[in-house]
């Protein structure tokens, strides 16, 4: 497994072949959900499969999609309906005894009303140790976009237990490669958090890589080959729309937004060695962030939007450091092992999150930005590309489990995960969408 760019890059420049783009956004190949593990920690929730009222559509319930994205967080454990004693939609029918005795904390009841292509849900959220209601909201959705309801609602819930953001409504971005027929096929796909409604974007013969979401989620930077090289574009998501941003010679690499949409970190070996760069979007004027002898790649910003953490062999061999502001002096993160590269800083300003060789494995580690404290938090061993969701309490990451090319979720201290096989083929490169209110 190759991890990040070190490798010779005149070596890894393919020759040309076609390049097949995929213009409409209704070719579907989903991904699989799989729970792996759970935190003994969970909080224990009821999610009450909701009264409706009119022909609802076909497809999964709301409440189990609700369920479902509470469970992948690995923070709450959710009763199953055939272990209910009721199934109340309302405060009035809701028997906070009963719910106790099932050793549950919370409970969410409602209802789905129909009126045309309309679909209205009412939903409360009950503390049963307390007795109260913690949240009471209508919300409601074209009847074909029940997913996107189901999700806001997650969101809602998440965010009355935990008083922080649930990210449900956000997206995926990653990229699958099948090589059915002797021709690889790469596609650059777009998915809900929990897989679903997987669509793609680009499709090329060529690899796609590294792809980077827009602060506002409009628009995803990624690099490709398609040319026979590596080239970033800028590729507008409603639109189609894709243009070129760096066709230097030699290496265009590790595209990365900054938080104003204005600009991008890039790693370009322009000048003969693979160095960080600052490209304003508007003017395409570059800034040198990085001028050293040694391969500095892989740079993302840090949670205040001045610093950037980076990828450099400078002491040797791949590790993480931190530029306080461009042009400081760069400190040194990561002592723990040979290896630590591709760093995803969190939206707190805690952790920076790498891929960690160990012996002859590769794994997810964090680094405590405080302590120093190194703690590796995945147990697969061919691990990589990790990408922090926007509310710092889950990441994402590609690895590959049983001969599975799969994605896999886990919260952000390990302690519980779940994973999304490819339908077909590899699935790597996953990139969280931003939160976008």
């Amino acid at each position: 497994m190759t991890q990040g760019i070190w490798y010779n890059p005149s070596k890894t420049i393919l020759a040309a072949i076609a390049l097949v783009f995929v213009a409409v956004s209704g070719v579907r190949a989903e991904l699989l959900i799989r729970i792996t593990e759970g935190a003994d920690s969970a909080i224990p929730v009821a999610v009450v499969p909701f009264a409706e009222s009119g022909q609802m559509p076909a497809g999964d319930k709301v409440s189990s999609i609700v369920q479902a994205d509470l469970t992948m967080t690995g923070e709450f454990r959710a009763l199953s309906p055939e272990k209910m004693l009721s199934l109340p939609s309302r405060r009035e029918e809701v028997y906070f005894r009963d719910w106790r005795l099932l050793g549950q904390r919370y409970v969410l009841v409602g209802g789905l009303s129909r009126s045309g292509d309309r679909v209205q849900a009412r939903y409360e959220l009950f503390d049963v140790n307390r007795e109260e209601r913690i949240l009471g909201e209508t919300a409601a959705a074209p009847a074909s976009n029940m997913r996107s309801l189901a999700h806001h609602i997650s969101d809602k819930v998440y965010e009355a237990i935990t008083g922080v953001p649930g990210v449900f409504s956000t997206q995926l971005a990653f990229v699958t490669l099948d090589a059915a027929g002797g021709k690889p096929r790469y596609r650059l796909q777009v998915s809900d958090v929990d897989g679903k409604r997987a669509r793609i974007r680009l499709e090329s013969q060529e690899p796609i890589l590294s792809p980077a979401w827009s602060p506002d989620g409009k628009k995803l930077a990624y690099v490709s080959f398609e040319t026979g090289k590596p080239v970033i574009f800028v590729h507008e998501l409603a639109s189609g729309k894709r243009t070129k941003v760096a066709d230097f010679p030699g290496l265009n690499s590790a595209p990365a937004w900054s938080d104003d949409g204005r600009s991008l970190l890039m790693t370009l070996s322009r000048d003969g060695n693979a160095e960080i760069y600052r490209m304003n979007l508007e003017t395409r004027q570059l800034t040198k962030l990085t001028n050293h002898w040694a391969i500095d790649t892989e740079a993302n910003w840090d949670a205040s939007g001045k610093g950037i953490f980076f990828t450099s062999d400078r002491s040797g061999g791949p590790q993480i450091y931190h530029m306080e502001t461009p042009g400081a002096e760069p400190r040194r993160i990561t002592f723990g092992s040979r290896y630590n590269a591709r760093p995803r800083a969190d939206s707190n300003g805690e952790f920076v999150y790498y891929v960690h060789q160990r012996d002859s494995a590769f794994h997810i580690a964090r680094t405590d930005l405080e302590t120093g404290e190194e703690t590796i938090l995945t147990r697969t061993e061919s691990d990589e590309s990790p990408s922090v969701a926007p509310n710092g309490r889950m990441l994402i990451y590609a690895t590959d489990q049983n001969g599975t090319s799969v994605l896999t979720v886990i919260s952000s201290d390990g302690g519980a995960a779940y994973s999304l096989p490819g339908s077909e083929g590899e699935v790597r490169d996953p990139a969280w969408g931003p939160l976008v209110r």
